[in-house]
């Protein structure tokens, strides 16, 4: 193959490069399908003589024929009837006949011709009999390829000749041809007009209409319109050559939903069937538990008793509520309670199982409960449980309580009437009360404190009474008084005056003592001071307030200048969101995710692509090996899909962790990409012993030694940008573009593929340059990238020229069998690559644009993509060829070789090799002749400093051979 590719197994067919589709033609004039007299003119009447006769075939024809060759001065014309042109602008006019070899002819005396010419006359209508010789134009002189003979005439052996001429542009409303004889012995077995049409035709969904090409050299652009039942994806475009030929389709249309695309057209998916969203693939057959009777379905509806949710996807099976949760156990804790139970024995046929438990308080005899009120607290959660166990706290003692636990899935709300739930009953057991929360201080004094507080939140029985415990905060609970209070309020007497003292309070039940409050600080007024409580409550309400009306004051400053300074930032924020690859973050558009931030490879390859069974797939042959493993040639068989063919690659036995995490990492890049210029992931095998990913091709490896057209290698070379500008805009680096990594399908539709940069790049160990941080496809990457590590999309344009040089150069290696180090210096230098042959100037323009060194001055891809849409559209701008004395310093050949041809002198030939090191070495040194030079020995030329080997003294010796003799071959250094 003429380019570069990385699998052997993506296009198989007799259509393989069939990107040309077939012309049309359409006849003005057959004379071989006449049944009667043609009607044609002759002048003057004894010329041109019209016979009947049969063909080759024996099928009945009308011919004329002219043989007046004793005669001098033959002036013998025959004009056809008036043809009409139609549409046509240029014709093409076919001559079937047959000319007798004058040497076969004795005593013609010179007067024997073997040509006769072709005239033609534009005309708006028929002008009948009436003939002007003048006023016809010459087409051309046409002669015979074969003659026959008097011995040919005798064994009935006729040799026909045919000959094919263009006429145009045809303006009028129509023409004559004629036939001038001048002598010849010539027999007009046919004649034929015709002209050629771009024909009708459908692709990509899209209908082109008839179209016929104009006189000039530039295509036709036509847009086609979309088959009924489908839309544009990219508008659709094909090119008419002046050849009737179809060229270079760009765009697409896809089927509606509820469509499919069936011979040619979109057509209703089929009962049974159906398709939710919009593209060309096959309607799907209804999932389980769902049915359509109708053609063009969008869904499936649900069977009876059976549900789909809202964010439930149409391709989903419909689902039924879970049966009830089975085995419920309860273990009691005093007021707690531990409730374990099994899975439902139906889930419904669905994975999102949750359970609710609901908490009902019982009164003894009574048959109906009440919810659980108070602070009962469910561990972790009463609701949206995904385990199958929960622990209730806080509850009541000597009191029955019923809990019902409910399984639920997603479509549970749509049938309420189908839930189910287990439920059981408890008492939970004798249990202390819980401790006091609330203590207030309602007045004080100099040797008094007078206490409230509330009761407990679980009292858990009747309270008995209070113990108040109560003692000077100094002493540290070294000695302290205890009272007993029958209600929930005490006075604490026999105090000291402004003193602090510490209380702790708890409540007593039948079961006990519960649990001591937390202490709770109080103090008496000072001896100097006395105030009664409501007025030092005024007094700290007012101090309260005046704290938080200027603490609320502070806060709400704080907020408005916090408020206010976003606002000013927010647009020069927004400007400055940027990825890391300098691509602008834009609301609305798609960006690549880089799959290397999860922490495990396995997550992010299942966020972006499809889990498939490895039951779906089989393998037919192996194709290659990778770094990572095997890569096959296969088949994938999903349920309900047509069977597609796909190449695999497998993570090969052995493997270690970083190579699964690389393996993993590059299909979930390849996940993230939906775009027909990019290699697009079917899905991936990862529960298995070797995980392996797949990706979609419709035939096998691409093999073919014919060159392409450029106008076919333009349309290949702009879908390879329109890919990378996609990759582009979502903000991802390809970091290794290169033909090697180009995959093409029947259509020619080029696909950038390979996203793993840490694989090993090529056979040549010397491929990929090992810089801290990984390896680098050298001859690919540009100077930054190379020296910095900084790669961009800039950098990718400048793989893309060297794709382009690729291209032009039908998979020439580039820089050669130069070394990695030399390349580096030689781009270092400013050495770029030299057109290759036959190259278009402005494909190599481009490809200098993309070498700039500097990256910013690097046009992007949407500028490529729009500068080649040019290019396809003006195929007249594609003939200009590169010249070679035009490129840029070629510092490596320059440094290599020099033409003799160029000069006359030996001064002459020394200054044009100005750049080589040996010019300053000969200056002191007499070289005013090439018989001088030829006659240096290598002694000499050791002695001013410069080695020469003697393949070099050999090319030197040709100087004077080129001195004495004229030109001679290059000579190199």
């Amino acid at each position: 193959m003429v380019l570069s590719y990385k699998i052997s197994c993506l296009l198989l067919g007799s259509d393989l490069f069939r990107l040309v589709f077939f012309s049309s033609t359409v006849n003005l004039l057959d004379s071989k399908a006449s049944q009667g007299e043609l009607g044609w003119i002759s002048y003057p009447s004894h010329g041109w003589e019209e016979i009947s006769g049969v063909d080759e075939h024996y099928t009945p024809i009308h011919t004329f024929q002219v043989c007046n060759i004793m005669e001098y001065n033959q002036n013998n014309w025959l004009r056809t009837t008036w043809i009409p042109r139609n549409s046509a602008q240029k014709i093409y006019v076919e001559l079937k006949f047959t000319l007798r070899d004058c040497n076969s002819i004795p005593l013609v005396l010179g007067t024997c011709k073997e040509t006769f010419n072709l005239y033609y006359l534009e005309i708006d209508e028929d002008q009948g009999a009436k003939f002007r010789e003048h006023q016809f134009s010459k087409i051309d002189t046409i002669a015979a390829d074969e003659s026959f003979t008097q011995t040919d005439l005798g064994d009935r052996i006729l040799k026909l000749n045919t000959e094919v001429r263009e006429v145009g542009p045809i303006t009028r409303k129509g023409f004559y041809l004629a036939f001038q004889d001048l002598g010849a012995c010539v027999a007009l077995v046919s004649v034929r007009v015709y002209f050629k049409k771009c024909p009708t035709m459908i692709r990509n969904l899209a209908v082109f209409p008839d179209t016929v090409p104009t006189d000039s050299q530039s295509l036709v652009e036509v847009q086609g319109s979309c088959v009924n039942n489908s839309k544009e994806e990219e508008t659709p475009k094909m090119y008419c050559s002046t050849e009737g030929e179809w060229l270079v389709p760009i765009g697409q249309c896809l089927c509606d939903i509820g469509y499919e695309e069936r011979t040619f057209s979109c057509q209703a998916c089929r009962p049974g069937f159906y398709k939710s969203s919009s593209g060309n693939m096959k309607c799907s057959k209804c999932p389980p538990n769902s049915h359509t009777y109708l053609e063009g379905s969008i869904y499936c509806m649900c069977d009876r008793n059976y549900f789909r949710s809202e964010d439930d996807p149409a391709s989903m099976a419909c689902s039924r509520p879970p049966s009830a949760p089975r085995n419920v156990i309860s273990i009691i804790n005093e007021t707690s309670v531990i409730l374990d139970w099994s899975w439902p024995t139906d889930t419904g046929g669905r994975k999102d199982v949750t359970f609710n438990v609901v908490c009902k308080r019982c009164g003894r005899g009574q048959q109906q409960c009440e919810p659980c009120r108070g602070a009962v607290r469910f561990l972790p959660r009463p609701t949206g449980l995904s385990n199958t166990t929960v622990t209730v706290a806080d509850l009541l003692a000597h009191t029955n309580y019923t809990f019902e636990i409910e399984a639920l899935n997603g479509v549970s709300a749509l049938a309420p009437t189908q839930r189910q739930y287990a439920a059981v009953t408890i008492t939970t057991n004798q249990a202390a009360p819980s401790p006091v929360t609330v203590v207030r201080k309602n007045k004080t004094s100099q040797r008094s404190i007078s206490l409230s507080w509330l009761e407990p939140e679980r009292p858990n029985g009747i309270i008995l009474d209070y113990e108040v415990k109560y003692y000077e905060k100094q002493e540290q609970e070294t000695s302290y008084t205890i009272l007993r209070a029958k209600g929930t309020n005490v006075t604490l007497t026999g105090l000291k005056a402004d003193t602090t003292y510490a209380v702790q309070i708890r409540a007593r039940t039948a079961a006990g003592y519960g649990s001591s409050s937390k202490k709770f600080e109080f103090e008496t007024t000072p001896e100097s001071f006395s105030i009664t409580s409501e007025n030092s409550q005024l007094i700290l309400i007012a101090i309260c307030s005046a704290v938080v009306i200027i603490f609320l004051t502070v806060v709400g400053y704080i907020l408005v200048s916090r408020f206010c300074g976003h606002r000013r930032s927010k647009h020069s924020d927004e400007k400055r969101m940027n990825y890391g690859n300098g691509h602008l973050r834009l609301p609305g558009v798609r960006t690549y995710v880089d799959p290397h931030t999860y922490e495990d490879p396995s997550q992010a390859v299942h966020e972006f692509a499809k889990e498939l069974d490895a039951s779906c797939i089989a393998i037919d042959k192996v194709v290659g090996a990778g770094e990572f493993g095997e890569v096959c040639c296969g088949r994938l068989k999903l349920p309900s899909k047509k069977e597609i063919c796909v190449a695999i690659k497998t993570l090969k036995a052995g493997y270690t962790e970083e190579q699964r995490r690389d393996f993993l990492s590059e299909a979930s890049i390849m996940g993230q990409f939906d775009h027909p210029n990019i290699i697009r992931l079917e899905g991936v095998v990862t529960r298995s012993k070797c995980p392996s990913w797949l990706y979609f091709i419709r035939q096998s490896c691409l093999k073919h030694d014919a060159q392409f057209t450029v106008i076919q290698l333009v349309g290949m070379l702009r879908g390879i940008a329109s890919g990378m500008k996609y990759l582009s805009d979502m903000g991802y680096v390809h970091r290794d573009l290169a033909a090697r990594n180009i995959l093409v399908n029947s259509n020619l539709v080029c696909k950038v593929s390979d996203f793993g940069l840490s694989r090993v790049l090529e056979d040549d160990p010397e491929a990929a340059y090992t810089t801290r941080g990984g390896k680098i496809p050298i001859r690919w990457t540009a100077p930054e990238a190379i020296t910095y590590r900084k790669f961009t999309s800039a950098s990718d344009v400048w793989s893309y020229g060297i794709v382009l040089w690729e291209v032009m150069s039908y998979g020439e290696r580039p820089y050669w069998e130069m070394s990695n180090q030399d390349v580096i210096k030689a781009v270092e230098e400013g050495f770029r690559l030299p057109p290759p042959m036959d190259c278009p100037a402005a494909l190599y323009q481009l490809m200098l644009d993309s070498w700039q060194k500097d990256r910013n001055n690097r046009p992007k891809f949407t500028e490529i993509v729009s500068y080649l849409d040019k290019l396809i559209r003006n195929p007249g701008s594609l003939k200009v060829i590169a010249n070679t004395t035009s490129r840029p310093p070629n510092l490596l050949l320059d440094r290599t070789s020099a033409d003799v041809t160029t000069f006359h002198t030996m001064g002459g030939w020394l200054e044009g090799v100005r750049k080589v090191p040996c010019h300053d070495a000969f200056s002191g040194v007499s070289y005013s002749s090439c018989d001088t030079m030829a006659k240096t020995s290598a002694q000499d030329f050791c002695e001013v400093g410069m080695t020469i080997t003697e393949a070099q003294m050999s090319g030197i010796k040709t100087l004077e051979a080129h001195g004495k003799n004229g030109p001679s071959s290059r000579v190199n250094l």
